[in-house]
């Protein structure tokens, strides 16, 4: 019996080879919330650790934001866009559900025959977008894939809500994934926990805005005391899975990189995981918000940036959002 031929040359492991990030212009402080939330920009800070946002402006699209992280990503790596197998693309924001923004992303940035599909894992969905490169890469089905995070969060909440208004922001961040002669992406933990699918949701169906006059456009609404528990006491034990099975203790680490849901939540985790003061610990919330699939590569951007983290050393990543999903892996930093 004829078989089926046996992929060659594949790589020993995968690894991050580069990161590109986008931010809108407008900074949007706790102020200018407050213009329209019946609240404070110190009962905001004091809740969350934000004191600004980015909101894009509207030439500043979904794709656009994408693309330009992806080519900053590709360019970090130095890798022609031409070489690109896959154009893997994590976002809860785009509200055009066909045809994938993946495929619009992967022509802009040059990559015109690579394949492309969307990820719908909400604010867990790079780390979901970067397991499932990382495989690609180690089956040798993709040498080269493009991982890209990106949110404009401010199309689908409602300034008035008092319960996510505050919290989220918009931007874009990206990061390359090719073969490496050591593993440099670790096995991923991730699940889902779907009894609590209903705690982050938009609060009615398109279906219902279009067919009822009158009825407004559907927003995001979050149960925030169930949610905040749920992450700050749940997502500890799944980090740590992800630190076993790459092999690694919290001391070897150089930096940990969560989702940036609330300063608070980031705190808790750290100390639940026993975090040596050596780690260097995302924070870019207090700046950017909660960009959902964007916040794991801008906060990464950050730490390379400022110097507090360097490449090649070791950073745990952590997201965790609606689903209720979530994911980690132990990665090399690009």
């Amino acid at each position: 019996m004829i078989g089926i031929k046996a992929v060659a040359d594949r790589p020993r492991g995968s690894r991050l080879l580069g990161v590109g990030i986008y931010r809108p212009a407008r900074v949007v402080d706790n102020e200018e919330i407050c213009a329209t939330l019946e609240s404070t920009p110190e009962w905001i800070e004091s809740r969350s650790g934000i004191r600004s946002r980015r909101f894009a402006a509207p030439d500043e699209t979904l794709a656009t934001m994408a693309a330009t992280a992806g080519g900053k990503a590709l360019s970090h790596a130095g890798i022609d866009p031409a070489d690109l197998g896959c154009v893997v693309l994590a976002t809860m924001s785009h509200v055009t559900q066909t045809p994938s923004l993946a495929s619009k992303v992967a022509d802009q940035v040059g990559a015109i025959t690579a394949a492309a599909f969307d990820v719908s894992a909400a604010c867990a969905g790079f780390c979901h977008a970067l397991a499932v490169a990382s495989d690609m890469v180690l089956a040798g089905t993709a040498r080269y894939v493009l991982v890209v995070g990106a949110e404009r969060m401010s199309d689908i909440i409602d300034p008035h809500d008092r319960g996510t208004a505050f919290l989220f922001g918009d931007g874009a961040g990206a990061v390359v994934v090719g073969p490496s002669d050591t593993p440099g992406i670790g096995a991923v933990a991730w699940g889902s926990d779907g009894s609590g699918h209903e705690l982050i949701a938009h609060d009615h169906s398109y279906l219902e805005w279009r067919d009822n006059p009158g009825t407004p456009w559907p927003t995001m609404r979050m149960a925030g005391p169930q949610v905040y528990r749920w992450a700050s006491y749940q997502m500890a034990p799944v980090a740590r899975q992800a630190l076993t099975s790459a092999g690694v203790e919290p001391e070897d680490l150089a930096a940990f990189i969560p989702h940036q849901a609330n300063v608070r939540i980031i705190d808790l985790l750290c100390r639940a995981l026993k975090l040596p003061d050596t780690v260097a610990v995302g924070r870019s919330i207090v700046t950017d918000g909660n960009t959902s699939a964007a916040s794991i590569p801008l906060a990464m951007a950050d730490l390379l940036t400022s110097g507090r983290a360097n490449p090649g050393e070791l950073a745990l990543l952590i997201g965790f959002g609606a689903g209720l999903t979530y994911a980690a892996q132990v990665v090399q930093l690009p």
